[in-house]
């Protein structure tokens, strides 16, 4: 097996999240420590301000004040000391598609895939976990 550069390996995890996730019509990769887009696969063209806002969401769900807020008081109250963060998946349901959205095991990295609503939700999160199993493996993480 050959090694991959850290773009390809970005570049690949979109690619297999549009192209394995049941219904996928648009995926994501952002970076959570500068809060940009890595990369993005779609079926249609969107504006880049919507791909931009698309990040910035990503990041105020899991990173967000009042989220952070909600993880230091879940670790004090039970005696926690990590880095983790407490959220590592969260699905958003919107009239017509579902959002997905995975942390990676290294935490800076969140994976989003956007699929219409006629989606198996069961398959649709297997999917996507295992898409990103390959991006832990791809970037030398390990799942926790």
């Amino acid at each position: 097996m050959t090694d991959r550069t850290m773009t390809e390996v970005v570049y690949d995890t979109v690619r297999d999240l549009r192209a394995n996730v049941p219904e996928c019509v648009a995926a994501g990769l952002v970076d959570m420590s500068t809060g940009m887009l890595l990369a993005v696969e779609t079926l249609e063209d969107h504006p880049s301000e919507v791909l931009d806002l698309l990040a910035a969401a990503t990041f105020d769900l899991f990173q967000g004040r009042n989220v952070v807020m909600v993880e230091d008081l879940f670790n004090r109250r039970r005696g926690v000391r990590s880095e983790r963060h407490y959220f590592q998946e969260i699905v958003v349901n919107s009239d017509n598609l579902v959002h997905v959205f995975l942390r990676s095991a290294n935490q800076d990295l969140v994976a989003v895939a956007v699929c219409r609503r006629a989606a198996n939700m069961g398959m649709l999160v297997a999917q996507a976990r295992l898409v990103m199993k390959q991006l832990d493996a791809g970037i030398g993480g390990s799942p926790t």
